[in-house]
C-alpha cells in the first residue's frame, strides 16, 4: 500500500474562517494554487462541485496546464451529462495534458436545493442507482474497442462508442462516497476509491470493514481516502491556540453572513435534511469537540453539517502520526484542504506532506518483513 496525498483547490480564496474575496473565478490565483500543491509535495487536487460553481474541467484543465506533474480529481454529479460524453471529456483531457493525470469523483447526495438549482428532483435513492448505472456506462465506454448498447433504468445507448480512449493503462480512477445503504451498495460495486470524511478511528474502521466486505461480495477490492483539515504549529499549545483564532474567525463571519453583511463558506444548511455521512459528523460532535487525543470538532458543530471539517491539531509530527494511525487501518489516501487554503498548502510542504511520506513508508516497510 503506498501513500497518495490530495488538496483541494479552487478559484477564489476562502474557508470557513476567511471571507470570499475577489472575483468568482483568479486565473492568477487558480494558477498559484496548484503550483503551491506541486511544490508541496501532493499528488492530486480535488476540484470541487456545486450547482453554482465555476465548471470543474475547465478548473481542472487550467490547473494541469500551470503544472508539470500534479494530477487532479473532477467532482461531478451524475444526472445532468450523459456518461458517454463524460468519458470523452475526460480521456481528451486526460491527453490533452500530459496522460494519467486525471480522476473523477462522482457526488450523489447532499443538499436537496443545490440538486434543485440544476433541475433534478429526483429522490436520493434514485440517484444512487442512477449514480451506479452512470459509472457502469461512463467505464464500458473508456474501455470498450467495439461499439456497445446499454438499455438500463437511467441510460439508453445504441452503438456507444468513444474513439478516444484513457492516455495510460492506469485508465481514469473513479472516487465515490456517501455512507447511506445506497450508496455503500454502489460504491462498493464500482468505485476504485470510496471518500470518507475524518470521523473518529473506530467509525473509520468500521466503514472500511463494511466497505470492503460489500466490494469482496464483487470480486472487488477498493482503496480508501480520508478527508481532514489539520492545524499545525511549532508546538501542541500554539496548535491549539491557532484552532481557537480559526473558531473565533469562522464564527464572527458565520454571525456577519447571518445579517447579510457577507459570502461565507460557513453557509450551514441547517434546515436541510443531511447527507448521512455529513450527519455522522455531527453525531461525533455532539459527543465531544476532541476525539482521539487532537482530532477537533469544533468547526464541525459550528457550520453544521456541510462535509468535511474535522481537523487534527498538533505539530506536524503529532498531526502526521494521527493520520498514519488511519493508514493502519486500510486508508492509504488523505485529502488535507487549509483554513488558510493557499498558506496552510505551502506551510504542509515544509514538514506535514513528508513526515506523512516517510511514517507511511516505514509502515510498509515492517509490513514486508513480517512473516507470510
Amino acid at each position: 500500500m503506498s501513500i497518495e496525498i490530495l488538496g483541494m483547490i479552487a478559484t477564489t480564496p476562502g474557508s470557513e474562517s476567511k471571507a470570499l474575496t475577489g472575483p468568482v473565478i483568479d486565473p492568477g490565483y487558480v494558477r498559484d494554487f496548484a503550483r503551491a500543491h506541486e511544490a508541496a509535495g501532493f499528488d492530486r487536487v480535488l476540484i470541487g462541485y456545486s450547482a453554482s460553481s465555476p465548471d470543474g474541467f475547465a478548473v481542472a484543465a487550467a490547473a494541469l496546464h500551470a503544472t508539470e506533474r500534479l494530477k487532479v480529481l473532477i467532482a461531478h454529479r451524475p444526472g445532468f451529462v450523459a456518461p458517454t460524453v463524460v468519458a470523452r471529456k475526460l480521456a481528451t483531457l486526460d491527453h490533452l495534458t500530459g496522460g494519467g493525470r486525471v480522476a473523477i469523483h462522482h457526488i450523489t447526495g447532499g443538499s436537496e436545493a443545490d440538486q434543485h438549482r440544476d433541475g433534478d428532483w429526483s429522490e436520493k435513492a434514485d440517484r444512487y442507482r442512477r449514480t451506479g448505472e452512470f459509472i457502469e456506462v461512463l467505464r464500458r465506454s473508456l474501455t470498450s474497442e467495439t461499439p456497445f448498447d446499454h438499455d438500463g433504468e437511467f441510460y439508453r445507448v445504441e452503438g456507444a462508442y468513444s474513439a478516444v480512449k484513457p492516455a495510460t493503462d492506469a485508465g481514469i480512477p473513479i472516487f465515490f462516497g456517501g455512507l447511506s445503504g445506497g450508496a455503500v451498495e454502489v460504491g462498493a460495486a464500482h468505485a476504485d476509491v470510496y471518500m470518507l470524511f475524518g470521523e473518529p478511528l473506530a467509525a473509520v474502521a468500521g466503514h472500511v470493514d463494511t466497505i470492503s466486505a460489500a466490494a469482496a461480495q464483487h470480486g472487488r477490492a477498493i482503496d480508501f481516502s480520508l478527508s481532514t483539515r489539520p492545524i499545525i504549529a511549532a508546538t501542541e499549545e500554539e496548535a491549539w491556540a491557532k484552532a481557537r483564532r480559526i473558531y473565533d474567525e469562522a464564527k464572527a463571519l458565520q454571525e456577519r453572513r447571518l445579517t447579510g453583511d457577507t459570502l461565507s463558506f460557513a453557509a450551514g444548511r441547517r434546515g436541510e435534511k443531511a447527507a448521512v455521512s455529513a450527519d455522522l459528523l455531527q453525531q461525533h460532535a455532539a459527543l465531544g469537540d476532541v476525539h482521539d487525543e487532537r482530532l477537533w470538532l469544533g468547526i464541525t458543530k459550528l457550520t453544521g453539517p456541510s462535509g468535511n471539517s474535522t481537523a487534527p491539531v498538533g505539530t506536524p509530527e503529532q498531526v502526521a502520526e494521527a493520520l498514519l494511525k488511519y493508514y493502519d487501518l486500510g486508508v492509504s489516501k488523505f485529502l488535507i484542504r487549509g483554513f488558510d487554503p493557499l498558506g496552510d498548502v505551502i506551510e504542509w510542504g515544509e514538514e506535514l506532506v513528508p513526515l506523512l511520506r516517510s511514517g507511511a513508508r516505514r509502515r510498509d516497510e515492517a509490513r514486508e518483513l513480517l512473516p507470510a
